[in-house]
């Protein structure tokens, strides 16, 4: 099995970024952009997965047209956009963090996830040794600020969490260790863009 992933070396600093990217839209760049600032970050990586075992995938696209989309939105040349999960034949994310850590202990990876994703984050499958295996950023988002940090992930991982400030050192931190991320918000989101409709400024 051949599996191309974007470059990489040892000591670099990558951002995983995954989800389905159905459609990518600003608000991945301006994730994306807030943490390789806030995270001194050398690359982030667009993770367009197969799809989320979560969600209804029956009209989702095939991950190399959601990918196609991608990069004409990334538009920087330090992101950059990858379905090597298809390749790869992985369905969770703790698949691709166990692939990743094992083959690059070098590359200094940091996850990063919207607040949405923290309120769920204890529905994801093994997402115990997610934390155990990679540090990871929570960045804020409209209207899920509370949620997020109620949730029973953030409970059961509190004592890993670090202050904010220490951000520019996520990436060099031995997991467990996370963060999470104020900032400028947007609320754009693929299901709003999808169903025609957008969340109010914030």
């Amino acid at each position: 099995m051949i599996v191309r992933l974007p470059a990489l070396a040892p000591g670099l600093r990558i951002g995983l970024y995954g989800g389905s990217f159905n459609p990518a839209h600003a608000g991945h760049r301006h994730v994306s952009r807030l943490a390789l600032r806030r995270l001194a970050l050398d690359r982030v990586w667009w993770l367009v997965s197969p799809g989320n075992p979560l969600k209804d995938r029956r009209h989702l696209p095939d991950a190399a047209a959601r990918a196609a989309g991608a990069r004409a939105v990334a538009a920087d040349p330090r992101i950059a956009v990858t379905d090597f999960e298809a390749a790869l034949g992985v369905r969770f994310t703790v698949e691709t963090i166990a692939f990743l850590t094992d083959r690059y202990p070098q590359v200094r990876f940091v996850w990063i996830m919207g607040a949405d994703s923290l309120a769920s984050f204890h529905r994801w499958r093994g997402w115990r040794e997610i934390a155990a295996r990679m540090p990871f950023a929570v960045i804020d988002r409209p209207g899920y600020t509370l949620k997020a940090m109620a949730s029973p992930a953030a409970r059961a991982l509190a004592s890993s969490r670090l202050d904010e400030a220490a951000a520019p050192t996520l990436a060099e931190r031995a997991p467990p260790a996370w963060l999470f991320l104020h900032g400028p918000r947007n609320g754009l989101s693929s299901t709003a863009l999808r169903a025609g409709t957008f969340p109010p400024a914030s």
